[in-house]
This record gives C-alpha cells, sequence and structure tokens, in this order.
C-alpha cells in the first residue's frame, strides 16, 4: 500500500508501531505509554546529517532523561545497520528498523525526494513529539539535524 500522501495533524493518535530494535528486540508504541515521547525518523544510518542529529540527540540525553522523555529513532536500515551505528556512536536510545517501510508510510514520511538533481523514493526527515496519553503535540518537518534535539527539549520544557 502507498501512503506517500498519508498526512498526520497535531492531536491525531500516534499511531501503533511493533518495530526490531538494535538489539534485534521487539519493540512497540504502547511501552512508552504514560512518557514524553520524540519518534524521529530519519533517511539513513552513518549518512552526515543523520549522524549529526543522532549525536545532538546523544550529546542532550540527560536533559531529555531530566523530563522523563524518551526518544526513539526510525528508519528504513537493517537491526544489523542499526546496531553499528549506536554502537558507532554511543548512541543511548533506541533505533528501530523498519525494514519494510510499513511505519514511516503509516506516519507519511516516505515519499519523493530530491538530492544533486535526482528524485527518488525515500524517508523525509521528520519527528513527532507524542504526549503522554499518545497523542501528536507536535510535529517537526524540514528537520535541521544540528539544531533538532536542542528544539525539542526547549517544547518539552515548555510543555511539562
Amino acid at each position: 500500500m502507498n501512503r506517500e500522501n498519508k498526512k498526520l495533524n497535531v492531536g491525531d493518535v500516534a499511531p501503533k508501531f511493533s518495530l526490531l530494535d538494535q538489539n534485534g528486540v521487539v519493540r512497540t508504541l504502547e511501552e512508552f505509554s504514560g512518557k514524553w515521547l520524540l519518534i524521529y525518523f530519519y533517511p539513513k544510518d552513518n549518512t552526515p546529517g543523520c549522524t549529526t542529529e543522532a549525536c545532538e540527540i546523544r550529546d542532550a540525553w540527560g536533559e531529555f532523561k531530566k523530563t522523563g522523555a524518551e526518544v526513539v529513532g526510525i528508519s528504513t536500515d537493517s537491526v544489523e545497520s542499526h546496531k553499528k551505528f549506536g554502537e558507532k556512536h554511543s548512541l543511548p536510545f533506541t533505533l528501530l528498523s523498519d525494514s519494510e517501510k510499513k511505519v514511516v508510510e503509516e506516519y507519511g514520511v516516505w515519499g519523493m525526494k530530491s538530492f544533486m538533481g535526482k528524485s527518488f523514493m525515500g524517508t523525509r526527515r521528520t519527528s513527532f513529539l507524542i504526549s503522554p496519553d499518545g497523542k501528536i503535540t507536535k510535529i517537526y518537518e524540514n528537520v535541521l539535524p544540528a539544531i533538532h534535539a536542542e528544539e525539542v527539549l526547549r517544547d518539552i520544557q515548555t510543555l511539562l
């Protein structure tokens, strides 16, 4: 099913998921119920922008933990790729593998992209801030990797 045009909105209930993490363990949205959750979708492990974004979140991890918030990164990379990426950069948060592209489609972040004059299908760098009751509180589109962690933390602190 192609859900390229699916659009989630603030106030919608976050779509459920069940995906393998970097350790091969099944993780679900329900596990994070009762907490603020940042779900950040990113194009590919070990690429410059994705590495910057992950490392910025890692560097702000102490601040995220102070708020009680959790972070989950999702891409279409394999479990093995996530394991290597997480270990290489000492990432303290969960990375989920959506190799079948079901969740990226469900969240409406899979679609046509352009890079260096070429068009292709891929994951758009987009994040969703999910409230403790499971609703989408904020959607971040066209994320700037170098400032995203700071931006999300500021928003969570305002909402607490």
